[in-house]
């Protein structure tokens, strides 16, 4: 069988209503946005279904929300439409919470663990910086190398640090306000084609959330964990991992560490694979993804409609 890579949204691509027509149409989507309300304590499916968009904003809801949404599509994919013939992907990645979703997605996490453990690490990453003291900014235009070196001119002590290397000439910088600010400033002095203030609720993947990721720690001794079933490709170390010792250590630095998501799909690509596809709301890692190399190809899905044309894909590479 042809192989394949299976990618899974991080925040920012949630939307209200998102997999409510799966909710509508399949048992197995049912089930899955059941067990996360039965295991937060409150109904979740309710925000994501009928609440406005700015309550899926906060932090605490948009991330389990998102894993919801992403692990429905899989079950309905493994469990209504395909069964049996449901192809084993041959690596498995996902951008910052999107980790937590292919952790779900490779058994080494329950669902019910993974729904509280993204709803905790939503709420702790909000809790760690008063409001309006962290920022962060997509710099397009830009090489890695000097988005580091401005960071290192304007805030020398890591206040402000590249976060998520998306692609080649798409960095997001992370930090406290005034220091971002400053290096986005330095970015459009240095010819930066654009600069964009995200519209995000706290400084993720920089130094000033490591208090959530010793939280995090104690919360993961509560966790039942295994082995995955295929390997998930860490964000902070861009390599694959197999082993549960290796994936609480990689789960603990990413919290505070860059999100190493071209670095990640280049290494998933080294090993024969050209192949993605990406699981829940959005289809923004299909367009990194397919700016990353040349020949690699990605399909979104999380509609019944876009799950159809899925599942056809997963047939049509069966025999290859």
């Amino acid at each position: 069988m042809k192989k394949y890579a299976l990618v899974f949204p991080g925040q920012g691509a949630q939307e209200a209503g998102m997999g409510s027509k799966l909710y509508e149409s399949f048992s197995s989507a049912r089930d899955v946005f059941n067990e996360i309300d039965d295991s937060l304590g409150f109904a979740l499916s309710r925000t994501i279904f009928e609440g406005l968009e700015e309550d899926l904003t906060l932090t605490a809801f948009a991330q389990p929300a998102i894993l919801a949404v992403s692990i429905a599509s899989l079950r309905v994919l493994q469990n209504e439409m395909l069964g049996n013939s449901f192809p084993m992907p041959t690596v498995s990645a996902g951008h910052s919470l999107g980790e937590y979703s292919s952790l779900v997605a490779a058994e080494s996490l329950s669902l019910r663990d993974g729904a509280m453990l993204v709803h905790l690490r939503g709420k702790w990453m909000q809790e760690a910086v008063p409001e309006g003291k962290g920022s962060m900014y997509a710099i397009l235009g830009v090489d890695a190398e000097e988005v580091k070196e401005i960071c290192t001119l304007v805030a020398p002590n890591a206040e402000c640090q590249a976060a998520n290397f998306n692609s080649p000439g798409q960095i997001v910088i992370s930090g406290e306000t005034s220091y971002v600010e400053k290096a986005a400033d330095l970015a459009k002095e240095r010819g930066a084609k654009k600069v964009i203030k995200l519209n995000v609720s706290a400084p993720f993947h920089s130094r000033l959330m490591r208090p959530v990721a010793d939280r995090l720690l104690y919360q993961f001794e509560k966790c039942k964990w295994k082995d995955p079933k295929f390997p998930v490709v860490s964000n902070a170390w861009a390599k694959p991992v197999s082993k549960t010792e290796d994936i609480l250590k990689m789960l603990f630095e990413q919290s505070y560490s860059p999100v190493l998501w071209h670095d990640s799909v280049m290494e998933i690509s080294q090993n024969g694979v050209e192949d993605f596809v990406e699981l829940g709301p959005g289809n923004v890692l299909a367009g990194l993804i397919k700016r990353a190399k040349k020949g690699l190809s990605c399909i979104s899905g999380s509609t019944p409609e876009s799950l159809e044309i899925i599942a056809e894909y997963f047939t049509s590479i069966e025999d290859k």
